[in-house]
């Protein structure tokens, strides 16, 4: 077997069923020869950038490993802005890309691959001989998912077409200890016992079923509110407890609860300076970090104890701890939902209209958002709209939310898109950008929704501008022309490129909207036109 096909073959049997890639000659036997086996999907992209966005959106709503391929020079260079955000994000993927010939170093496309790629933070995995290929792809894989980042797998060109053996090696599950250190323990207990006004904090790092019943369980016992971090948004939708998100997207009566607390105890959350607001958040309080990767323990902030293990293990046996001390139950769960009864969950500010044209930003998101299916996949593109945007959407689970504003790059939503829907399971998938984002890479990615068929909602809030320049001439009394653009007319664009399109310039256009929406066959376009004065930052 060919070292192309046995690649190919060793994705599937890897259970590797989606790949995303752009053609280029180091890659191109490997994609054709996958899209050929049956039961493999094969998305092709229009850049290089929107194959690994979009094997990063697969990945952040499977929560299995996203696999794109690229080719070698050029191919590479221009995955290196989404792959840097997938490592910010820690996404388990795997890029296979093509290199050039072993000793050719006069083709155009020649380049140091490995220096290329270390400056990001991904890891990288090099193909040494053809014989050695199909095990450095399972290593990719095993690597992707125990150091939860990205890696490279680097293939020279010239082996594609070298005979070798196949022979699958399955991946073994990996060894997790759910041994819990007794001094962590200790330490971690006394603590969360003597704490009078415990917050329960949970990020995506603790999203799944049994971590989420766990850390419920232990509010309840504690009498702690629960909160989450952004990426963990909607963890706890239902529960009369919940805080909602804890950090610097917090409503003003969870900021006011947070403020009381004297401890939080934080589960599978990175406590990075959004979600502590540069650490002002936890002044104060003591501190309980509780991670699977010792990596990210106390990696943003001093904390006053760590656990290494199992969300789920670890809450389960504070549980018991406090059982078997008889420690009481707290009343500062209690408050708040004594509280929140009363509370609003985000207080829409007045945004009057004030270019003739535009409309208020925030009744037009929240009423734009009531009328996508509950049951959707929302990804939001980087943009001073997004501080607001997150609190209007409504997100009904972690796994449901595509954050990608993890490098500071806008343009990243359309490609992470594609590859949620790819894992969404039939349910719509909802973006939002900025036109900026729009204009600087969704456009082009567009196109590869439309020929694939995507159920694709795209609500362009298009104030004409790049926003975050627009704010700083501005805030210094600065002519702010030139951060203001002439597009052309969006919704017609999506049309052109295949897809539906829909405009709202002024409130009664929402009917329209209703419509498109409820009516859709293909990718639709929501062009919202805004007053690029009237676009909050938070």
């Amino acid at each position: 077997m060919q070292v192309f096909k046995a690649l190919a073959q060793g994705l599937i049997d890897h259970g590797v069923e989606t790949l995303f890639g752009l053609m280029g000659d180091g890659n191109l036997y490997m994609a054709n020869h996958y899209s050929s086996i049956p039961g493999a999907t094969y998305i092709a992209s229009a850049h290089e950038a929107g194959a690994v966005l979009m094997a990063n959106g697969y990945a952040s709503v499977s929560g299995e490993v996203g696999v794109a391929t690229v080719t070698h020079g050029p191919g590479l260079a221009n995955a290196l802005p989404p792959l840097i955000d997938s490592v910010r994000s820690r996404m388990p993927i795997v890029l296979i890309c093509g290199d050039t010939a072993d000793g050719d170093r006069n083709t155009l496309q020649d380049i140091a691959q490995r220096e290329l790629v270390l400056p990001t933070g991904a890891g990288f995995e090099q193909v040494q001989r053809p014989e050695t290929a199909v095990q450095n792809l399972r290593e990719a894989l095993r690597r992707a998912t125990a150091e939860r980042r990205p890696i490279v797998l680097n293939v020279p060109a010239d082996y594609m077409w070298k005979e070798v053996d196949y022979q699958h090696d399955p991946l073994k599950p990996a060894d997790r200890n759910t041994t819990l250190d007794p001094d962590e323990m200790d330490q971690a207990v006394g603590i969360v016992a003597a704490a009078e006004r415990p917050i329960v904090l949970a990020g995506r790092g603790a999203a799944t079923p049994s971590a989420r019943a766990a850390i419920r369980r232990l509010a309840e016992r504690l009498g702690a509110p629960v909160a989450t971090t952004l990426r963990g948004k909607s963890l706890f939708l239902t529960d009369p407890g919940a805080l909602g998100v804890f950090g610097t997207l917090s409503t003003s009566a969870a900021l006011d609860q947070i403020g009381k607390s004297d401890c939080v105890i934080a589960f599978g959350a990175s406590l990075n300076s959004w979600t502590t607001d540069s650490g002002a958040l936890l002044s104060g309080k003591r501190v309980v970090h509780c991670d699977t990767d010792p990596q990210a323990i106390a990696r943003h902030i001093d904390v006053d104890a760590a656990v290494l293990g199992d969300a789920a293990t670890i809450a389960h046996a504070i549980i018991g701890y406090l059982d078997e001390a008889e420690v009481p139950t707290r009343r500062f769960r209690e408050d708040w939902i004594e509280k929140s009864a009363d509370v609003e969950d985000y207080c829409i500010p007045t945004s009057p209209a004030s270019l003739e044209g535009s409309i208020p930003f925030h009744e037009t998101v929240r009423a734009i958002d009531r009328l996508i299916p509950e049951d959707r996949v929302v990804v939001v593109d980087a943009g001073r709209f997004m501080f607001a945007g997150y609190k209007l959407l409504h997100v009904p689970d972690p796994h449901s939310l595509v954050h990608t504003c993890n490098f500071g790059a806008i343009g990243l939503g359309m490609g992470n898109a594609i590859g949620a829907a790819l894992a969404a399971q039939g349910r719509p998938v909802f973006l939002v950008c900025g036109d900026g984002g729009f204009m600087l890479g969704g456009i082009t990615e567009f196109v590869s929704a439309v020929q694939n068929g995507i159920d694709l909602i795209v609500m362009v809030l298009n104030d004409s501008s790049y926003g975050a320049e627009h704010i700083q001439f501005r805030n210094r009394d600065m002519d702010p022309s030139r951060t203001l653009f002439q597009w052309p007319d969006l919704s017609a664009l999506a049309i052109a490129l295949g897809g539906e399109g829909v405009t709202m310039r002024v409130p009664d256009d929402l009917t329209t909207v209703e419509k498109a929406i409820v009516n859709r066959t293909r990718p639709l376009l929501i062009e919202v036109k805004l007053d690029p004065d009237d676009v909050p930052t938070e």
